[in-house]
């Protein structure tokens, strides 16, 4: 058979359409291509590696058709050189074809490089011209493409990118098939006396470009909705840190009024913790900080609320120094703390004790306890669920906002329980997996936990490597 046989031809470009799919989808699943690949500015290295991903498997699909007789679909150099100009420019892309016609030059198929280097500036051009979703979006499958391009232009006219982009390809297809003709020994592109054969060559150039555009506009569509999921969740989040009891700052500006004239220097002390409260409170947060980052911000709330209350209140803590280190979500604690004082001890005449916890359990989980011995609450209100349940009405909205931004953090791997006793106190308890530096699990949490904490792993890395 010689390259002229339809059947040839015809296999030779259904064995194509598989390699530019294989190839494209093989790449697509490493994550350091990924990277390269949809990152909005990229370094002359990370140029440099793009292109060499691309193309060294292609190379060697050269390599084998020069090698093995009649086995033609191997070579996508006109195809993978159109891809890297609308994908990374010009320069980048004539570098890649140059490497692409390397094994056809040995092959003393000498008009091979030229051509490719010709095809690289002009793919390049069009894609610096070209709106990026134009080229991302870029489809062979034009029949309701073309009948909607010539009803708008009728009406106004202008230029459709991804038509322009599919008749050049296909008409540079049949420009190459026919220096093929010309030069068969200086040059390889497939070719037919039959027009209907040759008219499938031209139309399946467009389709094996589409490929790699479609399966790898996918995982920059699954990148973009993962960002837009993140922003989301750090909205949600942010929402929710700022969550504070204005109760608690009338109270607080009530006492230091009383404070000024009688005790000025207790009254500016307590100014300088509100203050560091509310510095929190404003700041843009982290989701997750150091445990005695929050220990420290849980202090000054607790010393206004001890100057508040006198000797009413007193507060107990039982830190296991090992947990200092581990990192939780912001604005933890507050919540339960101030529901502690406000629903357990504060209706309680002669006060009470709050009594905070934390330690890493046997199955190396974090536990973290807030405890008072005031009123307690109905026991019908108790609840013991993941902290994705339901909220039953009166655990107040301290402990509704932790559950629901422990829910968002870690799904079910979390949980908060709640143990009251009617007139003898309340306990709160918080279960959570373990993350430190490089948001690693700690304990039998296993490969669910990896996979439901990779939305926050970045956050975590990010405050603790500060």
């Amino acid at each position: 058979m010689t390259q002229t046989d339809p059947k040839l031809i015809l296999i030779t470009l259904l064995i194509e359409l598989g390699v530019a799919a294989a190839v494209s989808t093989s790449l697509a699943r490493a994550k350091t291509f990924k990277n390269l690949l949809l990152a909005p500015h990229r370094t002359r290295r990370q140029t440099a590696g793009l292109v060499a991903m691309i193309c060294v498997p292609l190379t060697l699909g050269v390599w084998v058709r020069v090698l093995v007789p009649n086995f033609l679909a191997a070579d996508l150099s006109y195809e993978t050189t159109i891809l890297l100009g609308i994908l990374v420019g010009p320069l980048a892309a004539m570098a890649g074809g140059a490497a692409l016609a390397i094994p056809a030059v040995l092959h003393h198929e000498y008009l091979a490089l030229p051509v490719n280097l010709l095809v690289a500036a002009a793919a390049g051009a069009f894609g610096r011209f070209a709106k990026a979703e134009e080229v991302w979006s870029f489809s062979p499958m034009i029949d309701l493409s073309i009948y909607r391009w010539v009803t708008r232009n009728l009406r106004r006219p202008r230029l459709d990118w991804q038509v322009l982009l599919l008749l050049s390809i296909a008409m540079g297809e049949f420009g190459l098939s026919m220096l093929s003709r010309l030069y068969p020994r200086r040059f390889f592109e497939l070719h037919s006396d039959s027009w209907w054969v040759e008219l499938l060559i031209c139309a399946a150039s467009p389709v094996v470009v589409g490929i790699p555009l479609k399966i790898w506009n996918s995982v920059r569509i699954e990148r973009k909705l993962e960002e837009q999921g993140r922003l989301l969740l750090e909205a949600r989040l942010d929402a929710l840190q700022r969550q504070i009891n204005p109760h608690f700052l009338f109270n607080t500006l009530n006492s230091i009024t009383s404070l000024v004239r009688s005790r000025p220097e207790l009254a500016r002390e307590m100014i300088v913790k509100l203050g560091n409260i509310l510095r929190v409170l404003l700041k843009d947060r982290e989701a997750f900080v150091p445990f005695s980052e929050e220990l420290m911000f849980t202090d000054d709330y607790l010393d206004i609320e001890v100057v508040r209350f006198g000797e009413k209140l007193k507060v107990v803590k039982e830190i296991a120094e090992e947990t200092l280190h581990v990192v939780v979500p912001g604005m933890l604690l507050q919540p339960l703390i101030e529901n502690s004082i406000k629903h357990g001890l504060e209706p309680r005449i002669s006060g009470g004790t709050v009594t905070l916890r934390s330690r890493i359990t046997e199955d190396g989980m974090l536990l973290v306890e807030v405890e008072d011995d005031g009123v307690g609450m109905d026991p019908e209100l108790e609840s013991t669920s993941p902290v994705s349940g339901l909220v039953r009405p009166g655990t107040g909205i301290g402990i509704r906002n932790v559950r629901e931004r422990m829910g968002v953090l870690y799904g079910n791997l979390a949980g908060v329980e709640i143990n009251s006793r009617p007139g003898r106190g309340t306990k709160v308890s918080l279960r959570m997996p373990i993350l430190d530096d490089g948001a690693e699990v700690w304990g039998p949490v296993g490969d669910a936990a990896e996979q439901a904490l990779r939305v926050v792993g970045d956050a975590v890395r990010a405050v603790t490597r500060r």
